[in-house]
């Protein structure tokens, strides 16, 4: 075969995803998936049966590009009762092939050719290739360890006349840390008198636990006037697999953030938006979801109490770090694969999610798995001496 001439990467220096490489690994050794952010247990059935509803009744052609409207006003609605701000159905919410084509649809709809973007780390892969293709630049402002505070001194020295965004992700991931209402009043004081849009990314909002509180964007009338805030039914709901998210933001961002939506998408799976927006009735399913994943953290971290892991429980997402350093000084990515080789247990080395591959001996384990699967994980880990 002939080939033309060398190509110019828009991403030389992205490879594939960890969760996909660690993944994999896992299946080439039979290990348990404790790496990748999905349920290994089914959703309800009455959402399949909603699906499957929808689907006979022949609403399986495309939609509108925001999304079908009995879905956006569920979403209007309940933003309102759990944050007390009212979002436009019509003008303010938008449907989207999951939470991380929201992001990308943000990213590239308001940061141009040389605009800086601040990014939290350590933080979810999918931002800085977003932000490269949109022209952007990141400029990386990390949490403190050992609880993965802000520091927000820090983050106002990166701020410059250049700066476009600050992307937000809080219960945050991979770190399981969930931002304070002081933090939010500290965000507002920095970008005030400022052009700064927010991004929110907001995904595990009804994942949190120990009595704290998510303090989403949406609370806070001076931060949400300049805010694109994301969410993830996907992760709410056990059903990563079908795509499904959405993004609220005032109506002068969203006009600018359907431009890119609608070809970036056109449109997002009909049947699943019209059983979503009925399931959306029953409001346990998401109101219950902390102490539902705060329980299977228990199992988790309670199992491992006798282990030489240090713990420091995860206050929200689905997520939990394990300390390794009084196990091996190994480094974390090899620690994790030489764990999911020899020991059947599959992690996310924490370095990873750090442009500058920062190794604090810390890997990440997805708790989002059946009792069982937890607990056979805690009995291969407990053989770490």
């Amino acid at each position: 075969m002939i080939y033309p001439n060398a190509i110019a990467s828009k991403l030389p220096n992205i490879g594939t995803t960890i969760s996909a490489v660690m993944s994999r690994m896992a299946d080439e050794h039979n290990a348990i998936n404790l790496s990748s952010g999905f349920p290994d247990f089914n959703c309800s059935p009455k959402l399949i049966s909603l699906v499957n509803k929808y689907m006979k009744k022949g609403f399986n052609q495309y939609c509108s590009i925001e999304g079908i409207m009995p879905l956006r006003e569920a979403i209007s609605q309940k933003t309102e009762e759990i944050y007390s701000t009212k979002y436009n159905p019509e003008t303010e919410v938008t449907i989207t092939n999951g939470a991380t084509e929201a992001i990308n649809a943000a990213i590239l709809a308001f940061v141009q050719d040389d605009d800086q973007v601040i990014e939290i780390e350590p933080a979810y892969d999918c931002y800085v290739p977003a932000i490269k293709l949109a022209g952007g630049q990141p400029i990386f402002s990390p949490l403190k360890e050992p609880d993965y505070n802000i520091d927000w001194d820090e983050l106002q020295n990166n701020i410059t006349p250049q700066t476009k965004m600050i992307i937000l992700n809080t219960p945050q991931n991979p770190t399981g840390a969930v931002f304070s209402s002081g933090d939010m009043e500290k965000l507002s004081r920095i970008i005030a008198g400022t052009n700064i849009i927010i991004l929110s990314d907001e995904v595990y909002e009804h994942i949190v636990f120990d009595n704290f509180e998510h303090q989403s964007i949406a609370r806070y009338p001076k931060l949400a006037e300049r805010s694109i805030i994301v969410s993830s039914f996907g992760k709410t709901f056990h059903v990563t697999g079908w795509r499904l998210g959405y993004c609220i933001a005032p109506e002068n961002l969203m006009k600018e953030f359907r431009k890119v939506h609608q070809f970036l998408m056109y449109t997002v799976n009909t049947p699943i938006q019209y059983a979503v927006a009925e399931y959306l009735k029953e409001k346990d399913e998401y109101l219950k979801l902390g102490e539902f994943f705060q329980q299977k953290r228990d199992v988790f971290i309670n199992g491992l109490k006798e282990s030489n892991f240090i713990i420091r429980p995860s206050r929200g997402t689905y997520f939990q770090l394990l300390d390794y350093s009084k196990i091996s000084d190994e480094k974390d990515t090899v620690f994790a694969e030489r764990l999911t080789k020899e020991f059947g247990v599959a992690s996310i080395p924490v370095s990873v999610f750090y442009h500058d591959k920062i190794d604090n001996k810390v890997l990440r384990f997805c708790f989002a798995k059946k009792n069982e699967t937890l607990e056979k994980a805690v009995e291969k880990l407990l053989k770490l001496k």
